[in-house]
C-alpha cells in the first residue's frame, strides 16, 4: 500500500528537520568548517547520499541552520512586540532579548559565530530577509506607540531603520566580537537613548502665576 502524499511530505519534513538539528549540534561541537556532510550523515545513521536527497550541498544545510537561528530571534521579537504593557517597555525588552540571544550564540560560542559569518558572506539574501522581518516588527511596534501617545509623531518605517542601525554593533556577530572591549555606550545606554529619541516630549509646566489677571 502506497503512502498518502501528505504522509510522505510530513516524513520528508521530519527528516529535513533531523538533518538540520544534527548539523547545528555538530557545528556547535566541532565548527562549521570541520563538519562535513559525511559527519552529519554518520551522526544520523544514514548515508551521505540520503542527506543529499534533502539538501543539495553543505551550503544549503548551513542556510537551513541559519534560517532556524534567525527564525528563533524573529519569534521572540514577535512575542515581545505582542506582549501587554507600554510600547516603550516592550521595545526595550525586544532589543535587549535580541542582543542577549545573539550574544549567547555568537559571542560566547565562536564556532557558531563562524557558521553565521559564513552565512552572512555566502547567503546574504537569508540575512537580508531576517533584517527586513525584524524591521517590520519594530516599525509596527513604533507605530502602535505613536497611536497610543507614547512616542512622538514620526515616520515609524524610518524610525525602525534608525533603531536597527543603532543596534548593529549589539546584534551583528562580527561587530559584537570586535566591539566587545568597547565600554560605551553599553546596551542599556543605547536603548535609553533610542527610547528618549522616540518619546513624546512632556509639556513644560506653566510658571506659577503666569496668565493670571
Amino acid at each position: 500500500m502506497s503512502m498518502a502524499p501528505e504522509s510522505v511530505e510530513l516524513r520528508e519534513q521530519a527528516t529535513r528537520a533531523r538533518i538540520v538539528r544534527a548539523a547545528q549540534a555538530l557545528f556547535h561541537r566541532y565548527g562549521y568548517q570541520k563538519t562535513t556532510v559525511a559527519d552529519i550523515a554518520r551522526d544520523l545513521g544514514m548515508s551521505s547520499a540520503n542527506v543529499y536527497r534533502f539538501f543539495e550541498s553543505k551550503k544549503a544545510i548551513n542556510e537551513a541552520v541559519a534560517l532556524t537561528l534567525t527564525g528563533e530571534v524573529e519569534a521572540e521579537a514577535r512575542r515581545n512586540a505582542a506582549a501587554a504593557g507600554p510600547a516603550a517597555e516592550r521595545l526595550r525588552k525586544l532589543l535587549t532579548d535580541m542582543h542577549s540571544m545573539n550574544a549567547e550564540r555568537y559571542l560566547r560560542d565562536l564556532k557558531m559565530h563562524e557558521m553565521v559569518a559564513v552565512a552572512i558572506t555566502e547567503s546574504w539574501p537569508i540575512i537580508r530577509q531576517h533584517l527586513e522581518t525584524i524591521h517590520g516588527i519594530l516599525a509596527e511596534l513604533i507605530r502602535e506607540g505613536i497611536a497610543r501617545g507614547e512616542f512622538r509623531d514620526c515616520d515609524p518605517v524610518m524610525a525602525a531603520h534608525c533603531v536597527q542601525a543603532a543596534m548593529v554593533r549589539y546584534c551583528h556577530p562580527r561587530l559584537m566580537v570586535e566591539c566587545a572591549g568597547m565600554p560605551h555606550p553599553t546596551l542599556d545606554e543605547m536603548v535609553d537613548f533610542l527610547l528618549a529619541s522616540l518619546s513624546r516630549p512632556r509639556p513644560r509646566p506653566r510658571p506659577e502665576g503666569r496668565g493670571r489677571a
